[in-house]
């Protein structure tokens, strides 16, 4: 058997996402023209290999080999008939000027495809220069998210490395039933805006093993996102984890069931934080659990904030975002403020039925505290800083 073909059996057999009789089609991006010299322009190639492999009646596999493929921004649309393995053994780097990459706010985009496995690899953005222009407030393109799911169903992406991204990382909207596992994600703290993971409008995203290092939150979980598992995530530096910022529109979609579970924070602004604009809004967040949790060197461990605003020009409303059934189990570790936990809740929409559990956060030489505004809830076992629900 082809040596492709051999690794597309054996990994349709082992990733459970791709589903398969295992008889795959191979389509090497070599074979359409691209070159594994990380200068040429291999964009044609790569959606020419997936346009044969999607266009196949039997499960199939696009095929990066070891080398360095340079490519501009790129479009994997379906539906496509069959399963398909997008296999990187390679690096996929993008144009050496950061004006190459257009206007459109997608590097590599896949987008109306079910039954994906992504699997192996490194993307690298290269994003400094495009930092560094930001830092000028020179004329700078838009910029663009790394990898995004949009519109796909049943996806797995697995052992993928990104580094540098312009922007975002990764981005998933409009998606159902998507894995991520064994990833890592990688960026300077004083990068902007290059955020680990973004989900929003999407319903059963999975992250898991998972290593984030950047400049902004690690994971986000925005508007419209439903049935979140996060689990074993290393976070840091960055910005923490988040849900929202929600509220930003009054027919907002809200956020629930989310939960994340054996995580590491290191010397990240925040920890676990759930934000929210100052103004009116039918968003919520609900049934949210953030348990077995060690920080170390956090800013802010546990926060809320529903009075969010990132810029001096701020709403000066109360925040219509409802937030309730958020339960915090067994997180321990340090603070770097005094102020370990902080609850700042709206005073139109009270958070209600917040939990804490087992709760010791510290910092050296001094007793932390905790802070709540508008909130309703109940703390159990031993609970350091001292609650105030």
């Amino acid at each position: 058997m082809d040596k492709h073909l051999l690794k597309a059996a054996c990994i349709c057999f082992i990733l459970s996402f791709f589903q398969s009789s295992c008889n795959a089609s191979s389509y090497n991006v070599v074979s359409f023209g691209a070159r594994p010299d990380g200068r040429t322009d291999s964009s044609q190639a790569f959606e020419s290999a997936w346009r044969a492999a999607c266009a196949s009646s039997s499960s199939s596999m696009v095929y990066i080999p070891r080398g360095m493929f340079m490519t501009k921004p790129v479009v994997f649309s379906g539906p496509c008939t069959s399963s398909i393995l997008f296999q990187i053994d390679g690096t996929l780097v993008a144009p050496s000027n950061y004006q190459d990459m257009g206007n459109s706010g997608f590097w590599i985009l896949f987008t109306k495809v079910s039954r994906l496995t992504v699997h192996g690899g490194t993307i690298d953005a290269r994003g400094s220069k495009f930092w560094a222009c930001r830092r000028t407030g020179s004329h700078c393109p838009p910029g663009v998210r790394s990898i995004s799911f949009l519109w796909s169903s049943n996806v797995a992406v697995s052992g993928l490395k990104s580094l540098y991204s312009e922007l975002i990382h990764v981005t998933v909207s409009n998606c159902n039933n998507i894995m991520f596992e064994h990833m890592n994600i990688i960026a300077p703290s004083r990068s902007p805006n290059t955020d680990g993971i973004i989900i929003q409008s999407s319903t059963g995203v999975t992250i898991k093993n998972s290593l984030i290092r950047t400049g902004d939150d690690c994971i986000a979980v925005g508007p419209g996102s439903k049935n979140i598992w996060m689990e074993k995530i290393a976070c840091g530096p960055g910005h923490g984890i988040s849900i929202g910022s929600l509220g930003n529109s009054l027919n907002e979609a809200g956020v629930e069931n989310v939960t994340l579970t054996n995580a590491v924070f290191t010397k990240t602004q925040n920890g676990v934080r759930i934000k929210s604009w100052a103004r009116d809004s039918k968003s919520y967040a609900s049934d949210v659990e953030f348990r077995n949790i060690v920080m170390r060197a956090v800013d802010n461990p546990i926060i809320i904030d529903q009075t969010y605003c990132p810029s001096n020009r701020c709403p000066r409303e109360t925040s219509g975002v409802e937030v309730s059934n958020v339960r915090y189990n067994n997180i321990r570790g340090t603070s770097t403020t005094v102020e370990a936990v902080k609850f700042q809740c709206s005073a139109s929409n009270p958070c209600r039925g917040i939990q804490m559990r087992n709760i010791r956060l510290t910092t050296p030489n001094r007793a932390t505290t905790s802070t709540c505004e508008n909130v309703r809830g109940s703390a159990s076992g031993q609970v350091v800083p001292r609650s105030c629900l």
